[in-house]
């Protein structure tokens, strides 16, 4: 008996089992549209973007602004995205904004702070259950940056290029949960899975069913099957045997000669 298997023999046992993989990537495939459309909180995301630069006074005192001055700009701003999501600037956004109703650790888990390829342009995105809120309170962190480091640091240029807006006129869907994009991850790995378990099952079974089974690893060939046989089938034949024996006692089948 081989445990090697050709290809003829995979799709048997995809075959074999395909009603049963069908039915757990349906209800698996199921459950992850309907937990992601009724049960999962969708999630809001509003952004505003901020630049940093030298102000003229300050390009004027180091003469021209070179290639050199502008990549160290560049670089500081890997600086100012940590420094948003620090206590010196959370903290100040939690007193001056208490209608947010927030902590500074719960603002720096909702911040993200990202910026684009050789540019000095920052982007804060926050996110929220309320669309609204997150506008605020991205609004709130980026006028509170905007306000402090110019004591943090020596820079008098930042300006806030774009605002959240509060009420838009079409208000953004979701970034969370991506419906499609669940289903289709739940239909692959419910499918491999499936497909996995199947296999599993065939490999662990070593048990002998049909004759194509003897000849396929016993390389015998059938001599002989006992048919299985259900409590009514064998009812109905005692009970047409023993109608048989009655009707052979039965006088009228017997004659008597003269």
């Amino acid at each position: 008996m081989t445990n090697e298997l050709d290809l003829k023999d995979y799709f048997r046992i995809i075959r074999k089992r395909l009603w049963w993989i069908v039915g757990v990537v349906l209800i698996v495939t199921v459950a992850a549209g309907l937990y992601s459309t009724y049960v999962k909180d969708p999630i809001y995301q509003a952004s505003t973007k901020i630049i940093v630069n030298q102000s003229a006074s300050q390009v004027a005192a180091n003469q021209q602004l070179n290639s050199d001055m502008v990549n160290t700009n560049i670089k500081m701003i890997e600086t100012y995205k940590e420094i948003i999501k620090t206590p010196a600037i959370l903290d100040k956004v939690v007193e001056q904004y208490p209608n947010l109703g927030l902590t500074s650790e719960q603002l720096a888990g909702k911040i993200k702070v990202s910026s684009v390829n050789n540019t000095q342009v920052m982007t804060v995105g926050v996110t929220d259950l309320s669309y609204r809120k997150a506008a605020e309170t991205a609004n709130a962190v980026s006028e509170i940056f905007r306000q402090e480091i110019p004591g943090i640091f020596k820079v008098e240029n930042v300006s806030i290029l774009n605002h959240a807006k509060i009420d838009p006129a079409d208000q953004p869907g979701p970034i969370s949960p991506n419906i499609p994009l669940n289903i289709a991850i739940a239909f692959i790995v419910s499918l491999m899975l499936s497909v996995g378990v199947a296999f599993l099952l065939e490999y662990m079974d070593d048990s002998i069913k049909t004759e194509a089974d003897v000849e396929r690893y016993l390389e015998l060939p059938v001599l002989a099957s006992i048919s299985k046989v259900n409590f009514d089938e064998h009812q109905a034949g005692n009970a047409e045997r023993h109608n048989q024996v009655t009707s052979a006692g039965e006088l009228n089948h017997v004659s008597a000669g003269k």
